[in-house]
């Protein structure tokens, strides 16, 4: 145990520079190197020589490149998602949707119909099919890359039945109602300053809506009542600055949005009900 716990201390000297979280990526890594868990490592060190492709897992993390890119995983709500160069990877803050939406439909049976636009690879409407055994559910996305993570994940979740995804430019061409519409659209401004490794390995189209960010809410902000069925809700993630500029552009097509906060207590989502 302290062999490996001078590993971490010495590999968590050298990360500081590219994370926020030295300590925890050093973690993953190591475990990812030893092909387990991070529990396990942490409770139940294996009692081998530190893997080879640990120094290399550092070196890539040093580089910029995202913890979840080199592990090729990223927990979400309480699935695991395959993720690559090429989607985006999914932040805890968008939980924020599901839990906005558990709370919308309370103890019942939950959506019937659930639409994740914008899905990447598959995290909001796989974490909500999860959570609805009942529910089925339509994820779209403009790239073929995050499509076919998507597709791998439902199949990996033995979820696929339930989910089917297509290649698409938003709600075009989608005349469907839904219950429960999720969407983490991007709305970063353009010359916004982005965390180490950010804009350099994750795809721009997924962050970046134009000089103020809003170019996607935009685009959404029309189509929305069409698509929620009565009762239904609309759960939008926003940058935490943006709560009254995005609002607006809902409230300009007669809806009526209220905003939920993350764990932070920030403004992180737009939620929306069509009542008809």
């Amino acid at each position: 145990m302290k062999a490996l716990e001078r590993v971490l201390a010495e590999a968590t000297r050298r990360l500081p520079e590219c994370t926020d979280t030295p300590r925890l990526d050093a973690e993953l890594l190591l475990a990812h190197a030893y092909g387990i868990e991070r529990d396990e490592l942490l409770l139940r060190p294996p009692a081998l020589p530190i893997p080879p492709a640990f120094e290399e897992f550092l070196e890539r993390r040093c580089q910029g490149e995202p913890v979840a890119y080199i592990t090729g995983r990223r927990a979400f709500w309480n699935i695991e998602l395959e993720v690559g160069p090429g989607v985006l990877i999914p932040r805890p803050d968008s939980e924020t949707l599901i839990e906005a939406a558990i709370e919308h439909f309370g103890k019942g049976d939950g959506p019937e119909r659930i639409l994740d636009l914008g899905t990447g690879p598959g995290t909001l409407l796989l974490a909500a099919l999860d959570q609805w055994p009942r529910a089925t559910g339509l994820g779209i996305d403009a790239s073929e890359a995050a499509l076919a993570y998507a597709v791998r994940n439902a199949e990996r979740l033995g979820l696929a039945p339930r989910a089917h995804f297509r290649r698409g430019d938003w709600a075009k061409r989608v005349t469907e109602r839904f219950d429960l519409l999720l969407c983490n659209p991007p709305y970063v401004a353009e010359d916004a300053e982005l965390g180490p490794g950010v804009a350099e390995h994750e795809p721009a189209e997924a962050l970046f809506a134009g000089p103020d960010g809003l170019d996607d809410y935009r685009r959404l902000a029309p189509e929305i009542a069409r698509l929620l069925n009565p009762g239904g809700l609309a759960a939008i993630e926003i940058g935490h600055d943006q709560a009254e500029a995005a609002s607006a552009l809902f409230v300009a097509e007669g809806l009526a949005p209220r905003v939920a906060h993350d764990l932070a207590d920030r403004p992180r989502a737009l939620l929306i009900e069509v009542n008809r």
